[in-house]
């Protein structure tokens, strides 16, 4: 039988199909697209993934979860929410992926965060499939036993669809120590079961040291490991950080351990200028005030002086280095052009696809060191798979030791993103980062056949 030599894949093309199939899911459409414009090219060149049709395969999910969550608040009223679990693609390990608890929660922003788990997972090298979840409720403001209630009604869905080996979910925004345990405990007492189901856990209870700083502390980690790349060091860049949570708060630690000036922290009210850097005592604070206070950063300005700047973001503040550790799209073409034009030379990504399209191409175009989410910000998934390690063997490693591994993975993934993206003396991170992180789902798919 003759060989059908495939069609040349287009980019236009498959994205004006991908969206027909995918109506109003934008986030979506901007995740693939990022991945599509760099992988199409890599594609065209190896006609056994587009004969298989991998990348379409890629991008559409298992199977999508939707579920009703009814719950009751603290005077009596039922309240009810939708309920997500978006399994993508367990191609090299179980699904693996947080939960997002949040009113902006929608299918496409999950797809697009599940979408970019897989090849994040992949670049990570540990056996872990891409997934993602979570619901439109908004935890802020709930008591913790209206928060309880909710996670409770939660679980007693996505209970029948995650397992050890099937699908592990973690945290994300929202769902931090209190919901794990609440999701981890009621899962607990449907299975009559004690296993490695669910990671971000509390220590005492089969977690592991550092998963809360492990998302902030890869951003700087990937940022290092590109600086030195070029023979430059950290110690004395001034840093721009966006956020307040988990991500920002151990991005700043991290950086002021290794020297730089932190000069901003964001929230939903608007960014705090710190032109003399964030101390130590100034980053307690905010951890308390976010962590424990649930309060807001103009709380934090007024504390000590600082000049509090509302609704805007933070990037028109001068700086060597930028870490947008908030939510997704935060930084826009207009943002990139201020940075450039400020000679920032860096810009590490701690949340998810933090920078839109046009600002990425921006940071191409200009050959600035630019580390995508998918490879700069994989240290909290990283650490979560050591969890599912340690939950495996029954043991329990050392902060030191989880610290080690997580530089270590930090580093397997720059090399990676070098390997997949040199160019002409240049090293395209986005390009790296998604034809390395493709490369081994795409193999695995095509080892398994037409399934």
């Amino acid at each position: 039988m003759e060989l059908v030599i495939p069609k040349v894949m287009n980019l236009d093309e498959f994205m004006t199909g991908l969206i027909r199939r995918n109506p109003h899911e934008a986030e979506f459409h901007q995740a693939v697209r990022e991945v599509a414009d760099k992988v199409i090219p890599f594609i065209n060149k190896h006609p056994e993934y587009q004969r298989a049709r991998i990348l379409e395969r890629m991008t559409e999910p298992d199977r999508i979860i939707s579920f009703r969550v009814c719950w009751e608040d603290d005077e009596g009223n039922v309240r009810v929410n939708r309920g997500y679990r978006v399994q993508f693609n367990n191609s090299i390990g179980p699904y693996k992926g947080g939960l997002r608890f949040d009113k902006s929660v929608t299918q496409s922003i999950l797809k697009f965060l599940g979408f970019e788990q897989i090849l994040k997972n992949s670049l990570t090298t540990l056996p872990m499939g891409g997934a993602k979840g979570g619901s439109d409720f908004n935890p802020k403001g709930k008591s913790d036993n209206e928060v309880m209630r909710f996670c409770q009604s939660f679980m007693a869905e996505l209970f029948r669809h995650i397992g050890k080996n099937m699908d592990v979910p973690a945290g994300d925004i929202g769902v931090g120590g209190r919901e794990i345990g609440y999701l981890f405990g009621q899962y607990k007492r449907l299975r009559n079961e004690f296993t490695g189901v669910m990671t971000g856990k509390g220590i005492a209870w089969g977690g592991s040291l550092i998963r809360t700083e492990a998302t902030g502390y890869g951003a700087v980690y990937f940022a290092q490991n590109m600086l030195e790349a070029q023979n430059k060091v950290m110690e004395g860049k001034t840093a721009t950080i966006s956020g307040a949570g988990n991500v920002a708060q151990y991005a700043a630690e991290k950086l002021i351990e290794l020297g730089a000036k932190v000069l901003t922290m964001s929230d939903r009210t608007g960014f705090v200028h710190i032109p003399d850097g964030l101390t130590r005592e100034q980053l307690d604070y905010i951890i308390d005030l976010k962590t424990v206070k649930r309060g807001s950063l103009d709380v934090f300005a007024q504390e000590y002086g600082l000049e509090h700047f509302a609704g805007e973001r933070p990037w028109a503040v001068k700086c060597d280095m930028a870490f947008p550790c908030a939510t997704q799209n935060e930084l826009d073409e207009e943002d990139a052009r201020t940075l450039l034009k400020n000679n920032c030379i860096l810009v590490s990504e701690g949340a998810n696809m933090p920078s839109t399209f046009e600002a990425t191409k921006l940071f191409e175009e200009a050959h600035i060191l630019f580390g995508p989410g998918k490879a700069a910000n994989a240290g909290g998934v990283a650490i979560s798979g050591l969890e599912m390690s340690q939950n495996s063997m029954r043991i329990s490693w050392s902060r030191e030791e989880v610290d080690t591994r997580l530089q270590g993975i930090m580093r397997r993934i720059h090399e990676k993103c070098v390997e997949y993206g040199k160019e002409n003396g240049y090293i395209n991170y986005i390009k790296g980062a998604n034809i390395g992180g493709f490369k081994k789902v795409a193999d695995a798919l095509l080892a398994y056949g037409m399934v």
